[in-house]
């Protein structure tokens, strides 16, 4: 075994100077290209530093646009002034897409509560009493209570938007404190989906992020570039087709950064000198993969099941696989995971939507007399394709 030379070249570290700056919980002094958002943020913000409730604000854009990274920018700026002025303001944020932690109502206070200093049983005790907790702690002095809950759209599905409401509702209820809430989310549509009382409160104010173009992201990355690697590392051109990659996938700059990392870590491991353009191609390669592990892991549980139903028809070794094929093997797996069974149309709408995120490829061909129908086919890579059988089984069979 050759463990020895693969530890030897990693210490060696001739690529990178310090990667964390290209990891997306990194937060630079200056955020380029996004004066104008961040100017916005603090104007709806700014209230709160002179002990008055702001309005609710509602961020959104596509992922890799930044953000996140504003509002934290202007959270840390925020809390600088009200640290040095002795102002009773609080900013707490909540990343709603982790596991465990906003999967339920009472998941999301737990860890509200948490993070105040408090504590609750992870199970047990009736909602309402949690909420009281909630309340409670907020009312001990009198402050302003800022939460900003990122990715709000998956706790929304998860749960609904009860709790949303329930939150806007608070300040009807507290005597000394009051809350204001900053929702982040990438569904554009998310806001359409809510009940009209929640969706009037929440987006009082609203902010758009619009994408990165391909000039953009080159300066993003050449900035972050010359504090991540060594001097002189980078081959011409590498800067430019991850921005290119970048700029196809909706202007997202996270991408971009993880394609520079990616490509950085492979030149690492094979001992390489320089991070030729070859790297930038397999690392997109990678993230494509472990892309496509992440949506099938957060997929609503019909996605998977119609999911895994073309998986097993694909290993059926049927030729031609339609929509109707799918139906009568999801309407088995449905039976197995005791789930609800959708209707046909609905089943079709979900083949669509998987067509749309790039998990198979779904072609609208003519029957004539007898309609439309799909002909569908696999766009998962085989390297991949049992890790993905097997979240599938694990989340829905076990």
């Amino acid at each position: 075994m050759q463990l020895d030379k693969i530890f030897d070249s990693l210490s060696r570290n001739d690529i990178f100077e310090n990667k964390y700056v290209l990891q997306t919980n990194y937060t630079p002094e200056i955020i380029p290209h996004r004066d104008k958002q961040i100017e916005q943020i603090a104007s709806v913000m700014a209230p709160a530093l002179k002990g008055e409730k702001p309005s609710n604000l509602f961020v959104y854009g596509q992922t890799g646009t930044g953000k996140t990274l504003s509002v934290q920018f202007v959270r840390q700026e925020m809390m600088k002034r009200a640290e040095k002025n002795l102002l009773p303001l609080k900013i707490e944020y909540l990343n709603c897409k982790l596991k465990k932690v906003s999967d339920t109502e009472y998941r999301i206070l737990a860890e509200l509560i948490k993070k105040s200093g408090s504590s609750v049983p992870s199970t047990g005790l009736p909602t309402d009493q949690v909420y009281n907790k909630f309340i409670d702690i907020i009312e001990q002095d009198k402050k302003l209570f800022i939460l900003i809950l990122d990715e709000i759209d998956h706790a929304v599905k998860k749960i609904s938007d009860n709790f949303l409401y329930n939150l806007t509702r608070l300040n009807t209820e507290l005597s000394k404190s009051q809350i204001c809430l900053i929702g982040i989310s990438n569904d554009l549509k998310f806001l359409e989906s809510l009940d009209p009382r929640v969706k009037s409160s929440l987006s009082e104010e609203e902010i758009v992020f619009p994408p990165y173009n391909a000039i953009q992201l080159q300066e993003i990355l050449k900035e972050r570039a010359e504090k991540a690697f060594k001097k002189g590392v980078l081959e011409c051109g590498v800067v430019e087709k991850c921005a290119a990659y970048a700029a196809r996938e909706h202007g997202d700059a996270r991408r971009a950064l993880d394609l520079l990392r990616i490509a950085g870590e492979l030149a690492e491991r094979d001992g390489a000198k320089k991070i030729k353009i070859e790297y930038v191609d397999s690392a997109n390669e990678k993230i494509d993969k472990d892309k496509m592990i992440d949506v099938v892991e957060v997929a609503p549980k019909q996605f998977q099941l119609t999911l895994l139903a073309i998986i097993n028809l694909i290993e059926m070794k049927q030729e031609r696989i339609f929509t109707g094929d799918v139906y009568n093997i999801y309407h088995d797996l449905c039976s197995k995971a005791k789930t609800e069974i959708l209707t046909q149309r609905r089943v079709s709408d979900i083949i669509a939507e998987l067509d749309m995120l790039g998990l198979i490829n779904a072609r609208v061909i003519s029957k004539g007399r007898h309609g439309r129908t799909r002909e569908i086919k696999l766009s998962i890579p085989d390297k991949i394709l049992s890790k993905i059988k097997a979240i599938l089984h694990e989340s829905l069979l076990e």
